[in-house]
């Protein structure tokens, strides 16, 4: 099984110069708990990507206005991606590797063309027992070591 056949196509995505508030709009119309950044709005290359974490976070916890406040200013930069035609298990692997749970899939130019969450991995996916050990990997707190 390669992420081709288990991403979500052609994902909604903002711009760096967009709103928070315009972002959480479309996360809530979109029923997705993150947001791909692309260059523009004719340009779907790949430059980050805002979460509902980023906007409490970064945004609500900081007493940010969401209205003049721009996704640029909270997305993660140079998020974790795959290609279509990786296999499942480079993008399990990676996930549980970067503790995140969402992978962009982007071709060889790194134009947006796909995401894959664990939903999609748990719905569309063969192996369920491959699902929830990158479930128990990704939810393991990370360990800080005192210097």
């Amino acid at each position: 099984m390669t992420c081709g056949d288990v991403m979500t196509k052609d994902p909604a995505c903002c711009v760096p110069t967009d709103s928070v508030a315009r972002v959480a709009k479309l996360m809530k119309i979109q029923n997705v708990g993150s947001i791909p950044v692309c260059e523009s709005r004719s340009n779907r290359r790949l430059v980050g990507i805002i979460t509902d974490r980023d906007l409490v976070l970064d945004v609500v916890a900081e007493s940010r206005d969401a209205n003049s406040t721009h996704v640029q200013d909270v997305m993660s930069r140079e998020p974790f991606t795959c290609y279509a035609e990786d296999s499942m298990q480079q993008a399990l692997d990676a996930m549980q590797r970067h503790k995140v749970r969402r992978i962009l899939v982007v071709d060889r130019s790194g134009q947006l063309i796909g995401i894959i969450a664990l939903a999609d991995i748990a719905n569309r996916g063969s192996e369920p027992n491959k699902t929830a050990e990158t479930i128990e990997e990704i939810s393991k707190p990370s360990i800080a070591r005192a210097s």
